[in-house]
């Protein structure tokens, strides 16, 4: 017989437990939740979580990993145990989040054409023309001036219990889909807790969608496409689940022609001309006539029928020099230029390689530091020092000595905990959290977000493509 759900001797040593105080107490916007599953049992939960993977794998939630030789698809783990936010918590978010990205926006907006940051030398000319900057894009205007319609910021919570800004994605934020499908799940799972916390829904996220891609363009009804690389790409299920939710087009870059600088999609019934496209491509394959010339993923002409005004590309191309890793160091500088206010949700201290001062102390201490390469994600070229042999510390001096501008340094920060389910037992895993934003006519906040947690016992990574897994994030009524 398997003993009762119990916290009693649960870890919280050292960190920011989400659920459980250090007195063992549980915090309580999670006291519901806790007592119905202390009610159902081990048993009953542990069928519950098997019956969670399968729906995943019936529903077709899997990616890939590029690094896996083996091409075999994964699930993203969803564990059972949701990641509970109180409505104070999350109002403080939004606050922050729309502040963030309505800088970040006016910002890109100001280096592709007036550039005054740069003239009034609040940021170095030579960190943003060495980065993601790209000068196709200089003179743009955008329709309703938006350039970052979707995006996801990554927030981790420090052992003080304090939100902070990792990074932030602004050119193909990825993973709605699972936020989206772990609801659908958790609600079947947990119905009647659902009721009792007045849990905010996200389900109709995908109309919220629609409806931002539809106001960027006067065409009624508008013609929008979701422009993916293909079946072999990590986030297809994404593409094409967004596609079928909102009734738009799933298309590849080979399904559309430009003609006359009109852009048509290709049907059983001829061509048909495109709207809206919200394309999951890189900047780089968007069209081989203007950007990568070995390009399979775009359409040849795509580019200057944007320029025209006779499509809307979503994210604008060019988005990727406020995502920089580099350029995320100067955001508290980024807001008080363009809002004049002092920034809401701060960034985690971090050191900039490319500057003489920050190289030298990173160099000095990498052994405590966690490394990043600027233009990397997904957990690749990343370093934590206290974990890495001294033969890695080695290899990756070497590599910001060679490219200092490619490489920031931070802290290794205690993020916060949340019960999961393992072997077992509950045990405290390492989480971040990405809400997602939508920016068309004004800034809309989804009320949940796609919370990824770290299975590995100790382990700070909690990208899926370095064995990290799920949670849905449930966001309580204020």
């Amino acid at each position: 017989m398997m003993p009762k759900i119990q916290f009693d001797s649960y870890d919280t040593t050292g960190f920011f437990d989400e659920m459980v105080m250090e007195d063992h107490s549980i915090q309580p916007h999670y006291q519901i939740f806790k007592e119905r599953i202390q009610k159902m049992g081990w048993k009953r939960l542990n069928f519950l979580q098997h019956s969670a993977d399968r729906a995943q794998l019936s529903l077709g939630m899997t990616f890939n990993v590029y690094s896996d030789n083996q091409g075999v698809e994964r699930i993203l783990h969803l564990d059972l145990i949701p990641r509970i936010i109180s409505g104070k918590d999350w109002a403080f978010l939004e606050k922050g989040l729309k502040q963030r990205i309505e800088a970040l926006n006016l910002f890109i907006s100001d280096l592709y054409n007036e550039q005054k940051i740069l003239k009034d030398k609040i940021i170095p000319k030579d960190l943003i023309f060495s980065g993601e900057y790209l000068k196709e894009c200089e003179g743009l205007k955008p329709p309703q001036n938006v350039w970052t319609h979707i995006s996801g910021s990554d927030i981790i919570r420090d052992g003080d219990g304090r939100f902070y800004v990792l990074e932030d994605n602004l050119r193909c934020p990825s993973g709605v889909s699972y936020m989206l499908e772990n609801r659908e799940i958790l609600k079947r799972t947990f119905p009647e807790v659902f009721e009792k916390l007045n849990v905010r829904p996200v389900q109709d996220y995908s109309h919220h969608l629609r409806d931002m891609l539809e106001s960027l363009t006067p065409i009624t009804p508008a013609t929008i496409a979701v422009l993916t690389p293909g079946i072999y790409n990590s986030a297809y299920f994404e593409h094409s689940y967004l596609a079928q939710q909102m009734g738009a087009e799933l298309v590849e870059g080979r399904d559309l022609v430009v003609e006359d600088d009109i852009v048509y999609m290709k049907t059983i019934r001829g061509l048909q001309r495109v709207d809206v496209i919200y394309r999951r491509v890189d900047d780089e394959f968007l069209d081989p006539k203007v950007f990568r010339k070995d390009s399979l993923l775009g359409t040849p002409g795509l580019f200057n029928a944007y320029k025209k005004g006779n499509v809307v590309l979503v994210n604008a191309p060019g988005t990727g020099v406020a995502d920089d890793k580099a350029v995320y160091t100067y955001i508290d500088k980024i807001v008080k230029y363009y809002l004049d206010e002092d920034i809401i949700l701060p960034n985690v201290p971090t050191y900039l390689c490319g500057e003489k001062k920050d190289l030298k102390y990173v160099i000095e201490n990498i052994a405590n530091l966690v490394i990043k390469q600027t233009d990397a994600s997904g957990g690749y070229g990343m370093l934590i020092g206290p974990k890495a042999t001294k033969k890695e510390h080695e290899e990756f001096r070497a590599k910001i000595l060679e490219n200092p501008r490619n490489y920031i340094a931070q802290p290794v920060l205690n993020l916060s905990r949340v019960p999961t389910l393992t072997e077992g037992s509950i045990e405290g895993r390492h989480v971040d959290l990405r809400p997602y934003i939508l920016y068309g006519k004004d800034i809309k906040i989804i009320p949940g977000a796609l919370t990824r947690v770290a299975l590995k016992k100790g382990s700070l990574v909690v990208n899926s493509s370095q064995g990290g897994g799920s949670k849905d994030t449930w966001v309580l009524d204020k």
